[in-house]
């Protein structure tokens, strides 16, 4: 008889799943990662997004970017160091 597998929880998915697509899982940790996903639809969903967001990135130059999007990019990232407490 083998040992039941312990399931995964959704966030615990979510935590693991760089990892995942990195293939730097260890064996039992992306079994647990696999059966979840066996069964549960939205973390398959998220899982593909991730891909697609991984795919969509690596084609992603600062000339592809309009102007204003870059713009628009970097006064985010701007407000959002400033917010975190990382601004001086």
């Amino acid at each position: 008889m083998t040992p039941a597998v312990p399931d995964l929880s959704c966030r615990e998915l979510v935590e693991l799943v760089t990892d995942y697509l990195e293939a730097s899982l260890p064996v039992d940790e992306r079994t647990r990662f696999e059966l979840h996903l066996t069964y549960c639809e939205f973390c398959r969903t998220y899982l593909a997004q991730m891909r697609q967001v991984l795919e969509s990135a690596g084609e992603l130059t600062e000339e592809s970017l309009a102007p204003e999007a870059r713009d628009a990019l970097l006064a985010t990232f701007r407000d959002w160091k400033k917010g975190s407490g990382g601004g001086s």
